[in-house]
Protein backbone atom coordinates (compact mmCIF):
# COMPACT_ATOMS: atom_id res chain seq x y z
CA UNK A 1 0.00 0.00 0.00
CA UNK A 2 3.05 2.50 0.47
CA UNK A 3 3.51 4.57 -2.52
CA UNK A 4 6.01 7.41 -2.26
CA UNK A 5 4.41 10.91 -1.80
CA UNK A 6 5.57 11.84 -5.55
CA UNK A 7 2.92 9.44 -6.74
CA UNK A 8 0.00 11.64 -5.92
CA UNK A 9 -1.97 12.68 -9.24
CA UNK A 10 -0.99 16.48 -9.55
CA UNK A 11 -4.87 17.34 -9.40
CA UNK A 12 -5.23 15.49 -5.81
CA UNK A 13 -2.24 17.69 -4.09
CA UNK A 14 -3.28 20.43 -1.86
CA UNK A 15 -6.79 18.96 -2.02
CA UNK A 16 -9.24 18.77 1.65
CA UNK A 17 -9.30 15.12 2.01
CA UNK A 18 -12.05 13.45 4.48
CA UNK A 19 -10.58 9.83 4.66
CA UNK A 20 -13.60 8.19 6.09
CA UNK A 21 -12.63 5.00 8.12
CA UNK A 22 -14.79 1.47 8.67
CA UNK A 23 -14.23 -1.25 10.80
CA UNK A 24 -12.37 -4.03 8.79
CA UNK A 25 -9.21 -5.74 8.72
CA UNK A 26 -7.72 -3.31 6.04
CA UNK A 27 -7.92 -0.50 8.20
CA UNK A 28 -4.37 -0.21 8.70
CA UNK A 29 -3.73 0.16 5.55
CA UNK A 30 -5.03 3.67 5.12
CA UNK A 31 -2.46 4.87 7.70
CA UNK A 32 -0.24 4.65 4.56
CA UNK A 33 -2.64 6.57 2.28
CA UNK A 34 -2.68 9.41 4.82
CA UNK A 35 0.96 9.61 5.28
CA UNK A 36 1.13 9.64 1.65
CA UNK A 37 -1.61 11.82 1.26
CA UNK A 38 0.25 14.66 3.75
CA UNK A 39 3.12 14.29 2.62
CA UNK A 40 2.22 15.44 -0.73
CA UNK A 41 0.70 18.42 0.83
CA UNK A 42 -3.17 17.52 1.10
CA UNK A 43 -4.85 18.43 4.13
CA UNK A 44 -6.39 14.93 5.28
CA UNK A 45 -9.33 15.06 8.19
CA UNK A 46 -9.82 11.11 9.62
CA UNK A 47 -13.18 10.61 11.03
CA UNK A 48 -14.01 6.65 11.63
CA UNK A 49 -16.25 4.35 12.93
CA UNK A 50 -15.87 2.74 16.71
CA UNK A 51 -15.43 -1.03 15.09
CA UNK A 52 -12.66 0.72 12.61
CA UNK A 53 -11.03 1.46 16.32
CA UNK A 54 -10.78 -2.04 16.84
CA UNK A 55 -8.08 -2.42 13.69
CA UNK A 56 -5.88 0.87 13.88
CA UNK A 57 -5.62 3.34 16.92
CA UNK A 58 -7.04 6.88 16.58
CA UNK A 59 -3.43 8.06 17.99
CA UNK A 60 -1.87 6.29 14.99
CA UNK A 61 -4.38 8.10 12.29
CA UNK A 62 -4.18 11.57 14.70
CA UNK A 63 -0.18 11.49 14.48
CA UNK A 64 0.33 11.35 11.09
CA UNK A 65 -2.85 13.67 9.66
CA UNK A 66 -1.64 16.14 12.53
CA UNK A 67 -5.38 16.23 12.95
CA UNK A 68 -8.10 14.70 15.66
CA UNK A 69 -9.72 12.72 14.23
CA UNK A 70 -13.24 12.14 14.59
CA UNK A 71 -14.90 9.20 16.39
CA UNK A 72 -18.84 9.84 16.85
CA UNK A 73 -21.31 12.35 16.59
CA UNK A 74 -20.87 13.93 19.23
CA UNK A 75 -17.14 14.46 19.61
CA UNK A 76 -16.71 17.09 22.84
CA UNK A 77 -15.15 20.16 22.20
CA UNK A 78 -15.58 20.37 18.59
CA UNK A 79 -18.13 21.48 16.15
CA UNK A 80 -21.82 21.25 16.75
CA UNK A 81 -22.14 18.76 14.19
CA UNK A 82 -18.75 17.51 13.24
CA UNK A 83 -20.08 15.42 9.99
CA UNK A 84 -21.76 18.87 8.73
CA UNK A 85 -18.33 20.45 9.59
CA UNK A 86 -16.67 17.61 7.80
CA UNK A 87 -18.54 17.12 4.66
CA UNK A 88 -18.41 21.28 3.77
CA UNK A 89 -15.13 21.39 4.26
CA UNK A 90 -13.86 18.53 2.19
CA UNK A 91 -12.90 18.68 -1.16
CA UNK A 92 -12.98 14.75 -1.78
CA UNK A 93 -14.22 12.16 0.18
CA UNK A 94 -12.74 8.27 0.58
CA UNK A 95 -14.47 5.73 2.20
CA UNK A 96 -11.85 3.33 3.19
CA UNK A 97 -12.60 0.37 3.92
CA UNK A 98 -15.99 0.29 2.57
CA UNK A 99 -16.97 -2.76 4.48
CA UNK A 100 -20.38 -5.29 3.52
CA UNK A 101 -22.10 -3.04 6.99
CA UNK A 102 -21.03 0.32 5.81
CA UNK A 103 -21.98 -0.46 1.70
CA UNK A 104 -25.52 -1.26 3.49
CA UNK A 105 -25.77 1.79 5.54
CA UNK A 106 -24.77 4.37 2.83
CA UNK A 107 -26.95 2.67 0.22
CA UNK A 108 -29.52 2.89 2.95
CA UNK A 109 -29.01 6.64 3.95
CA UNK A 110 -28.57 5.72 7.45
CA UNK A 111 -27.00 8.49 9.18
CA UNK A 112 -26.22 7.61 13.19
CA UNK A 113 -22.45 6.97 12.63
CA UNK A 114 -19.56 9.29 11.88
CA UNK A 115 -18.89 8.05 8.79
CA UNK A 116 -22.64 7.32 6.82
CA UNK A 117 -23.36 10.84 8.59
CA UNK A 118 -20.50 12.54 6.88
CA UNK A 119 -20.99 11.05 3.13
CA UNK A 120 -24.63 12.17 3.42
CA UNK A 121 -23.43 15.93 4.71
CA UNK A 122 -20.70 16.11 2.00
CA UNK A 123 -21.34 18.26 -0.76
CA UNK A 124 -18.31 16.78 -2.95
CA UNK A 125 -17.22 13.78 -4.69
CA UNK A 126 -17.25 10.95 -2.29
CA UNK A 127 -15.03 7.58 -3.34
CA UNK A 128 -16.19 4.55 -1.84
CA UNK A 129 -13.56 1.69 -1.90
CA UNK A 130 -15.06 -1.90 -0.78
CA UNK A 131 -12.88 -4.48 1.15
CA UNK A 132 -14.45 -7.62 2.74
CA UNK A 133 -14.62 -10.99 2.67
CA UNK A 134 -15.12 -12.75 -0.92
CA UNK A 135 -18.12 -14.45 -0.30
CA UNK A 136 -19.59 -11.34 1.53
CA UNK A 137 -18.48 -9.35 -1.98
CA UNK A 138 -20.00 -12.08 -4.14
CA UNK A 139 -23.62 -11.90 -2.33
CA UNK A 140 -26.59 -10.14 -4.33
CA UNK A 141 -27.54 -7.68 -1.99
CA UNK A 142 -23.67 -6.11 -1.57
CA UNK A 143 -23.64 -5.54 -4.84
CA UNK A 144 -27.75 -4.27 -5.34
CA UNK A 145 -25.92 -1.53 -2.39
CA UNK A 146 -22.84 -0.81 -4.68
CA UNK A 147 -25.53 -0.18 -8.19
CA UNK A 148 -27.64 1.86 -5.62
CA UNK A 149 -24.77 3.60 -4.68
CA UNK A 150 -23.08 4.08 -8.39
CA UNK A 151 -26.67 5.29 -9.29
CA UNK A 152 -26.60 8.10 -6.85
CA UNK A 153 -23.12 9.58 -8.35
CA UNK A 154 -20.71 8.16 -6.25
CA UNK A 155 -17.33 6.57 -7.57
CA UNK A 156 -17.20 3.12 -6.19
CA UNK A 157 -13.76 1.61 -6.88
CA UNK A 158 -13.78 -2.58 -7.28
CA UNK A 159 -11.89 -4.74 -4.40
CA UNK A 160 -8.98 -6.66 -6.05
CA UNK A 161 -8.34 -10.42 -6.02
CA UNK A 162 -5.43 -12.14 -4.03
CA UNK A 163 -5.51 -13.83 -0.94
CA UNK A 164 -8.09 -12.20 1.76
CA UNK A 165 -7.45 -11.96 5.74
CA UNK A 166 -9.14 -14.99 6.39
CA UNK A 167 -6.94 -17.09 4.13
CA UNK A 168 -9.06 -18.01 0.74
CA UNK A 169 -8.06 -16.16 -2.14
CA UNK A 170 -10.61 -14.23 -3.87
CA UNK A 171 -11.90 -10.73 -5.01
CA UNK A 172 -11.95 -8.12 -1.96
CA UNK A 173 -8.86 -6.67 -0.87
CA UNK A 174 -8.96 -3.05 -0.82
CA UNK A 175 -7.66 -1.28 -3.52
CA UNK A 176 -3.71 -0.61 -3.53
CA UNK A 177 -2.81 3.15 -3.22
CA UNK A 178 -2.45 4.15 -6.59
CA UNK A 179 -5.66 2.84 -7.69
CA UNK A 180 -7.66 5.23 -4.84
CA UNK A 181 -5.49 7.84 -5.73
CA UNK A 182 -6.60 7.81 -9.64
CA UNK A 183 -10.26 7.57 -8.52
CA UNK A 184 -10.11 10.82 -6.39
CA UNK A 185 -8.23 12.62 -8.75
CA UNK A 186 -10.90 11.50 -11.08
CA UNK A 187 -13.71 12.01 -9.29
CA UNK A 188 -12.22 15.86 -8.50
CA UNK A 189 -11.89 16.14 -12.23
CA UNK A 190 -15.11 15.23 -13.56
CA UNK A 191 -16.49 17.72 -10.67
CA UNK A 192 -14.72 20.45 -11.30
CA UNK A 193 -17.05 23.61 -13.00
CA UNK A 194 -13.30 25.95 -14.37
CA UNK A 195 -11.75 22.04 -15.72
CA UNK A 196 -10.04 23.34 -19.04
CA UNK A 197 -10.86 26.67 -18.38
CA UNK A 198 -7.22 29.29 -18.40
CA UNK A 199 -7.32 31.58 -15.10
CA UNK A 200 -5.54 34.46 -14.48
CA UNK A 201 -5.26 36.34 -11.35
CA UNK A 202 -2.95 39.23 -9.90
CA UNK A 203 -2.81 39.77 -5.95
CA UNK A 204 -0.69 42.21 -3.70
CA UNK A 205 0.17 45.54 -3.35
CA UNK A 206 2.71 46.89 -6.01
CA UNK A 207 6.06 48.51 -4.69
CA UNK A 208 7.47 51.49 -6.53
CA UNK A 209 10.76 51.85 -6.01
CA UNK A 210 12.67 55.20 -4.67
CA UNK A 211 15.98 54.25 -4.48
CA UNK A 212 17.90 50.41 -4.09
CA UNK A 213 15.85 49.97 -0.32
CA UNK A 214 12.82 52.18 -0.40
CA UNK A 215 9.60 52.02 -1.99
CA UNK A 216 6.02 53.21 -2.20
CA UNK A 217 3.56 50.33 -1.74
CA UNK A 218 0.20 49.84 0.25
CA UNK A 219 -1.09 47.27 3.31
CA UNK A 220 -2.38 45.20 1.18
CA UNK A 221 -1.15 41.39 2.12
CA UNK A 222 -2.33 39.49 -1.00
CA UNK A 223 -4.22 36.95 0.72
CA UNK A 224 -7.81 37.98 -1.19
CA UNK A 225 -5.80 37.21 -4.85
CA UNK A 226 -4.07 34.19 -3.22
CA UNK A 227 -7.75 32.85 -2.46
CA UNK A 228 -8.87 33.49 -5.90
CA UNK A 229 -6.22 31.33 -7.29
CA UNK A 230 -6.71 28.42 -5.14
CA UNK A 231 -9.78 28.37 -5.36
CA UNK A 232 -9.85 28.58 -9.06
CA UNK A 233 -6.93 25.47 -9.18
CA UNK A 234 -9.01 23.57 -6.72
CA UNK A 235 -12.12 23.81 -9.26
CA UNK A 236 -10.23 22.41 -11.99
CA UNK A 237 -8.75 25.36 -14.28
CA UNK A 238 -5.12 26.21 -15.31
CA UNK A 239 -3.75 29.13 -12.98
CA UNK A 240 -1.62 31.95 -13.17
CA UNK A 241 -1.31 34.03 -10.39
CA UNK A 242 0.59 37.12 -10.96
CA UNK A 243 1.54 38.59 -7.19
CA UNK A 244 3.51 41.21 -5.56
CA UNK A 245 3.44 39.77 -2.27
CA UNK A 246 4.49 36.32 -0.98
CA UNK A 247 2.41 33.08 -0.38
CA UNK A 248 2.12 29.37 0.78
CA UNK A 249 2.84 27.28 -2.32
CA UNK A 250 0.02 25.79 -4.13
CA UNK A 251 0.52 22.67 -5.89
CA UNK A 252 -1.84 23.55 -9.36
CA UNK A 253 -1.02 27.41 -8.81
CA UNK A 254 1.69 28.62 -11.31
CA UNK A 255 3.09 31.96 -9.52
CA UNK A 256 4.68 35.05 -11.24
CA UNK A 257 6.08 37.17 -8.90
CA UNK A 258 6.40 40.77 -9.44
CA UNK A 259 7.30 43.96 -7.61
CA UNK A 260 5.75 47.30 -9.58
CA UNK A 261 3.14 48.21 -11.35
CA UNK A 262 4.59 47.77 -14.93
CA UNK A 263 5.99 44.66 -14.28
CA UNK A 264 2.86 43.55 -13.50
CA UNK A 265 1.63 44.95 -16.38
CA UNK A 266 4.55 42.81 -18.77
CA UNK A 267 3.22 39.51 -16.67
CA UNK A 268 -0.40 40.24 -17.81
CA UNK A 269 0.58 40.93 -21.31
CA UNK A 270 2.11 37.73 -21.76
CA UNK A 271 -0.41 35.80 -19.43
CA UNK A 272 -4.16 36.45 -20.30
CA UNK A 273 -4.00 36.17 -24.37
CA UNK A 274 -5.94 32.41 -24.37
CA UNK A 275 -7.59 33.02 -20.66
CA UNK A 276 -11.18 32.72 -19.78
CA UNK A 277 -10.91 34.35 -16.68
CA UNK A 278 -8.73 37.65 -15.26
CA UNK A 279 -9.54 38.61 -11.54
CA UNK A 280 -7.76 41.69 -10.63
CA UNK A 281 -7.27 41.48 -7.25
CA UNK A 282 -4.18 43.09 -7.01
CA UNK A 283 -3.98 46.58 -5.42
CA UNK A 284 -1.87 48.43 -7.69
CA UNK A 285 0.17 51.75 -6.83
CA UNK A 286 -1.82 54.81 -8.71
CA UNK A 287 1.44 56.37 -8.48
CA UNK A 288 5.35 56.55 -8.67
CA UNK A 289 8.45 58.26 -8.17
CA UNK A 290 9.13 60.08 -11.18
CA UNK A 291 12.74 59.86 -10.38
CA UNK A 292 14.16 56.77 -8.96
CA UNK A 293 17.86 57.26 -7.62
CA UNK A 294 20.21 54.58 -8.54
CA UNK A 295 22.01 54.56 -5.19
CA UNK A 296 20.60 55.07 -1.83
CA UNK A 297 19.86 58.56 -0.95
CA UNK A 298 21.81 59.29 2.05
CA UNK A 299 19.75 61.02 4.91
CA UNK A 300 23.15 62.95 5.92
CA UNK A 301 23.02 64.67 2.63
CA UNK A 302 19.63 66.29 2.83
CA UNK A 303 17.50 68.39 5.19
CA UNK A 304 14.09 66.80 3.55
CA UNK A 305 13.32 64.58 0.89
CA UNK A 306 11.04 65.64 -2.03
CA UNK A 307 9.37 63.17 -4.03
CA UNK A 308 7.49 63.60 -7.65
CA UNK A 309 5.45 61.36 -8.36
CA UNK A 310 3.61 60.40 -11.90
CA UNK A 311 0.79 58.11 -12.65
CA UNK A 312 1.26 54.32 -13.03
CA UNK A 313 -0.36 52.74 -16.20
CA UNK A 314 -3.96 51.46 -15.73
CA UNK A 315 -3.65 48.14 -16.31
CA UNK A 316 -6.86 46.70 -17.15
CA UNK A 317 -6.87 49.75 -19.73
CA UNK A 318 -3.38 48.61 -21.48
CA UNK A 319 -5.32 45.29 -21.85
CA UNK A 320 -8.26 46.49 -23.32
CA UNK A 321 -6.72 46.09 -27.45
CA UNK A 322 -4.32 42.67 -26.44
CA UNK A 323 -4.99 40.16 -28.94
CA UNK A 324 -6.83 36.83 -27.17
CA UNK A 325 -8.65 38.80 -24.75
CA UNK A 326 -11.60 39.00 -27.10
CA UNK A 327 -13.67 36.35 -24.96
CA UNK A 328 -11.74 37.42 -21.30
CA UNK A 329 -14.08 37.76 -18.55
CA UNK A 330 -12.68 40.72 -16.36
CA UNK A 331 -13.61 40.83 -12.66
CA UNK A 332 -12.25 43.67 -10.90
CA UNK A 333 -11.90 44.70 -7.11
CA UNK A 334 -12.89 48.35 -5.63
CA UNK A 335 -11.90 48.57 -1.99
CA UNK A 336 -13.43 52.37 -1.32
CA UNK A 337 -14.10 54.28 1.57
CA UNK A 338 -16.50 57.05 1.12
CA UNK A 339 -19.38 56.89 -1.42
CA UNK A 340 -18.67 53.10 -1.75
CA UNK A 341 -21.24 52.12 -3.95
CA UNK A 342 -20.71 55.22 -6.52
CA UNK A 343 -17.03 54.50 -6.42
CA UNK A 344 -17.63 50.93 -7.51
CA UNK A 345 -20.45 51.27 -10.03
CA UNK A 346 -18.33 54.20 -12.02
CA UNK A 347 -15.12 51.88 -11.72
CA UNK A 348 -17.00 49.04 -13.50
CA UNK A 349 -18.05 51.71 -16.35
CA UNK A 350 -14.32 53.11 -16.55
CA UNK A 351 -12.44 50.08 -16.75
CA UNK A 352 -14.84 48.17 -19.17
CA UNK A 353 -15.17 45.32 -16.56
CA UNK A 354 -17.71 42.23 -16.55
CA UNK A 355 -17.96 42.60 -12.71
CA UNK A 356 -16.47 44.36 -9.94
CA UNK A 357 -16.61 43.37 -6.22
CA UNK A 358 -16.84 45.94 -3.76
CA UNK A 359 -15.67 46.20 0.09
CA UNK A 360 -15.45 48.91 2.40
CA UNK A 361 -12.15 49.40 3.64
CA UNK A 362 -13.52 51.61 6.65
CA UNK A 363 -14.50 48.23 8.67
CA UNK A 364 -11.79 47.16 10.83
CA UNK A 365 -13.20 43.77 10.74
CA UNK A 366 -12.14 43.17 6.54
CA UNK A 367 -9.14 45.59 6.77
CA UNK A 368 -6.26 44.79 4.46
CA UNK A 369 -4.03 42.12 6.13
CA UNK A 370 -7.78 40.56 7.65
CA UNK A 371 -8.14 36.72 7.00
CA UNK A 372 -11.77 37.86 6.29
CA UNK A 373 -13.84 39.76 3.93
CA UNK A 374 -17.24 40.89 3.08
CA UNK A 375 -18.77 42.79 0.07
CA UNK A 376 -21.23 42.81 -3.02
CA UNK A 377 -20.69 41.42 -6.37
CA UNK A 378 -21.71 43.95 -9.08
CA UNK A 379 -22.16 42.73 -12.98
CA UNK A 380 -21.96 44.57 -15.77
CA UNK A 381 -26.50 43.91 -16.42
CA UNK A 382 -27.36 45.38 -13.02
CA UNK A 383 -27.34 42.34 -11.21
CA UNK A 384 -25.54 41.85 -7.55
CA UNK A 385 -24.57 39.26 -5.40
CA UNK A 386 -24.36 40.47 -1.74
CA UNK A 387 -21.50 38.41 0.73
CA UNK A 388 -21.49 38.91 4.15
CA UNK A 389 -18.68 38.54 6.02
CA UNK A 390 -16.65 35.16 5.72
CA UNK A 391 -12.90 34.30 5.57
CA UNK A 392 -11.67 35.08 2.15
CA UNK A 393 -11.16 31.38 0.80
CA UNK A 394 -14.81 31.58 1.15
CA UNK A 395 -15.24 34.59 -0.49
CA UNK A 396 -13.58 33.25 -3.39
CA UNK A 397 -15.57 30.34 -3.46
CA UNK A 398 -19.29 32.66 -3.55
CA UNK A 399 -17.27 35.03 -6.19
CA UNK A 400 -16.98 32.28 -8.46
CA UNK A 401 -19.73 30.19 -7.88
CA UNK A 402 -21.85 33.35 -9.52
CA UNK A 403 -18.66 34.28 -12.07
CA UNK A 404 -18.80 30.92 -13.66
CA UNK A 405 -22.06 30.33 -15.02
CA UNK A 406 -21.80 33.34 -16.86
CA UNK A 407 -17.94 32.75 -18.62
CA UNK A 408 -18.76 32.55 -22.30
CA UNK A 409 -18.61 29.06 -23.64
CA UNK A 410 -15.55 27.76 -25.21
Amino acid sequence: MSTPAEAVPAGLRGRRVAVLVAGGIAAYKVCALVSQLTRAGCTVRVAMTEAAGRFVGEATLRGLSGHPVLTDLWAAGGAAEPHVELGDWAEVVLVAPATAHALARLAHGLGDDIVAATVLAARSPVVVAPAMNDAMWGKAVVAENVATLRRRGLTVVEPEAGRLASGHVGSGRLPEAAVLLAAMDGALGESGDLRGRRVVVTAGGTREAIDPVRFISNYSSGRMGFALAAAAAERGAEVVLISAAAHPAHPRVEVRPVESAEDMLGALREAVPGADLLMMAAAVADYRPAERSETKIRRENREELVLRLERNPDLLASLATSPGTENLFRLGFAAEGEDLWEHTREKLSRKGLDAILGNDIRRADIAFGSEHNAGTLLFRDGSRVDIERVTKREMADRILDAVVPRLPAR
